[in-house]
Order: structure tokens, then sequence, then C-alpha cells
């Protein structure tokens, strides 16, 4: 966000957030995003090749070398983030250094040593979610963070994202409030196919978290977006494809199958019966519920209060039925 120093004819402030930390740089009114990705890399060491610039609203993501370089002037409404490993981490990505010790004496053994695939600590760096972006305004982001750590740094999504070399700029939480309607609920967003990524991480009522491995299996759909917009067979082939990856890589917990669900958890359920998934323009979303994703159709979109008030009556119906030996489901 760029903003004019009264103290200052000719100059403009320019602050932009990495990792979450804000920069504030100076720069003459006629400099363009070129000179900012020059100087990020004068005054933060971080080369060119690794840098990405997520604008919003609307822009996007623009990297070096820029076609058509943008004035900073243009972008003082903007909110800038970059997208950039620190220089401490791509530092942990270099070979080490030759040993300056003497050889070992032919005649001695030499102890076996086990040997680091540096072209996977590599691979990992580049293929995997560049930033992960909490909701802060919403109750405990730590809690957030930490759970979209734990899908990033999850074996068996590592493993599906090297093999199909899938980069992600944003890995991020949506409000249930703004993606919740009469008649259905998003659970995944894809933006341009892998800008950003947003799952559905609390529940409705603001009280918990859904389960992880639902949120994973949507994630994996989510990614599946990378490749294909359309919900047509190719898309459904790699979408089973990475799920099965996921399942048998992820060796913290033996590779068995997770649930009979692919995205539905079912003590979550609300309203209308089976799930439908929008796709559209922005590469793909994943709604339970609703008008199977049909452009322009009449939604009501709940805001929080509302959630959170049909989710208590719902949880309170349940228990109901379940005391009368009713045949809803258990809360």
């Amino acid at each position: 966000m760029a903003n004019e120093d009264p103290t200052s004819a000719g100059m403009i402030d320019f602050t932009f957030t990495h990792h979450g930390t804000p920069h504030t740089f100076n720069f003459p009114l006629e400099s363009t995003i070129a000179d900012l990705s020059n100087r990020i890399y004068n005054e933060l060491s971080i080369p060119a090749t690794n840098q990405k610039f997520m604008i919003t609203p609307k822009l996007g993501i623009l990297k070096p070398p820029f076609a058509d370089p943008l004035p900073l002037s243009t972008l003082e409404s903007k909110k800038i983030a970059l997208l950039a490993p620190t220089p401490a981490q791509l530092a942990s990505l270099a070979p080490p250094r030759p040993s300056s010790r003497p050889s070992t004496p032919i005649d001695k053994p030499v102890a076996a040593y086990r040997h680091r695939d540096w072209q996977k600590v590599q691979d990992e760096a580049t293929y995997t979610f560049q930033t992960i972006l909490p909701l802060n305004y919403l109750p405990g982001p730590e809690r957030s963070q930490k759970f979209l750590e734990r899908l990033r740094d999850d074996p068996g999504v590592k493993a599906s994202m090297r093999k199909h070399k899938f980069s992600v700029g944003v890995l991020t939480e949506m409000n249930p409030a703004e993606h919740t309607t009469h008649e259905s609920r998003t659970l995944g967003l894809n933006r341009n196919r892998g800008e950003v990524i947003e799952l559905r991480l609390r529940t409705d009522a603001y009280d918990g978290y859904r389960d992880y491995k639902v949120i994973r299996n949507t994630l994996c759909h989510e990614l599946a977006h990378n490749v294909f917009g359309d919900h047509d067979r190719n898309f459904w082939d790699l979408c089973k494809s990475i799920e099965k990856e996921v399942r048998e890589a992820d060796w913290k917990h033996g590779g068995q199958a997770i649930s009979n669900e692919v995205f539905y958890d079912p003590e979550e359920r609300e309203g209308s019966g089976g799930h439908v998934d929008g796709g559209g323009w922005s590469g793909g979303e994943f709604v339970l519920g609703g008008n199977g994703g049909k452009q322009g159709a009449p939604f009501q979109m709940l805001n929080r209060r509302e959630a959170m008030a049909r989710a208590a009556e719902e949880r309170m119906r349940r228990q109901r039925e379940a005391g009368s030996g009713g045949s809803g489901a258990s809360s």
C-alpha cells in the first residue's frame, strides 16, 4: 500500500507484508513494482526469482520479470503481500560445504552415514503452500495457524504436491458465516488455479474445528482444481488419485483409508441432503447442499449470528430426537 508523505514532496511511502511482518520503503512517485522488487533484493536479500506479490483486491499474483511494471502510485489502495521464503529458509536449501578435515586413512573403516536427499528438500520448499494465513479477526487465530501448518506438513500432502509439482501461493481458512446460505455450505475454494486455497476449518457455531481428515480430503479436491477447472472425468480421476496418494504416503497414520465419505462430515449436516461441488471461474469450490453450483442462483447469505443460531437449533433438534428415540443424527 502506498501513501504520500506530506513532508517529502515527490516521494511515497510504500508498505507491504512478508510472513505477517509489515515493511515500509520510501520511493519517488514515478517508481514501479520493478523498483520495489529491486529494493527487496537489496534490503531483504530475497532474489527476484523467489519473489511473488499477492495484490488484493482483484489484481492477483504478480512476479518478476514484469512485462509492463505497474506504477506504485496506482497500488496505493491495494494490500500487497510478498510470498517468498526468508533468507534463512533459502540458506537451508544450500548443499553442505566440503569438510576441511583431513581424509580418513584407507586402512581405517569408515562408518556409514545417512545421505540427505537435497533434491527432495528443495522440491518440498518449492512445491508447497508458500504462505499460511489464518483469519486474525476470528477467535483463536493461533489454533487455525497450527491447523493449516499441520495440513502443509502432512507427509501425504507433501508427497502428492511434489509428484504433481503443485505450488500454492496462500493456504487460508474461510469464515463460515461468509460462505453459508440457506441452501448450501461451501467447504473449499481454489482461486485462479492455486493462487489461493480456502478451507472451512471451523464449525458453523465457531465453537470448535471440523474433522482433520475430512478437511484434508477437501484439500485434495481443491488441489485437483490446480489442473482442471470443470468437474469432468479428468478432474475426478485426478482427485481420486491425489486422495489415494495422500493416504498411502501418510506414514504417520499407516496409510489407512480415512472415511467412506469423501468430502462430507455427517456430524455437521444441516438442511439439504446431498453434496454439490460448484466449480466456476475461481477454479472450483466445494459446496454442501444448495442448487448444484448453478451460476446466478438466488442465495440469501447468512451473517455470523444467523449461522450460529441455526447451528444451535440443529443441535437442540438432534438432542430432542435422541431423547425421544428418534432417528436423527447423534451430536
